[in-house]
C-alpha cells in the first residue's frame, strides 16, 4: 500500500491533504505520500478539521472519537490516527476504495 499508511502504536496513521470548500465530501486520490481529500466545510474555527473526522470515520466504518487529528490542525497537511485494535480492517476499507476509485 502507498506511503499514506503506516501502523502505529495505538492504531493507523493517515497522511491527507484536504481541499476545504468543495462541493462534496469525496476521496479524490493519491498526491505522493498523501491522500488528497475534498471537504465541503471551510477552514474557519475547525469546522474542516470536525467534517474530516466525520469523514474518515464513516469511510472506515470506525466511531468518530476513534479519529483524531496528531498533525496539522491549522494546516491542508494532515497526520489522523485512527484508534483501533483492528488495523486490518483499516488497510481493507481503504484498499477496497484504491482499487475501485476513478483513475486520473
Amino acid at each position: 500500500m502507498s506511503g499514506f499508511l503506516k501502523e502505529e502504536k495505538g492504531g493507523v496513521s493517515l497522511l491527507i491533504r484536504v481541499l476545504p470548500r468543495a462541493s462534496k465530501n469525496e476521496v479524490i486520490g493519491l498526491h505522493g505520500d498523501e491522500l488528497k481529500v475534498r471537504l465541503t466545510a471551510p477552514p474557519v474555527e475547525g469546522a474542516a478539521n470536525q467534517a474530516c473526522r466525520e469523514f474518515f470515520a464513516d469511510l472506515l466504518g470506525v466511531a468518530k472519537n476513534q479519529i483524531s487529528i496528531v498533525q496539522g490542525e491549522k494546516s491542508r497537511h494532515k497526520r489522523l490516527l485512527v484508534h483501533t485494535g483492528d488495523q486490518e480492517a483499516v488497510r481493507g476499507r481503504l484498499a477496497e476504495w484504491i482499487e475501485n476509485r476513478p483513475r486520473t
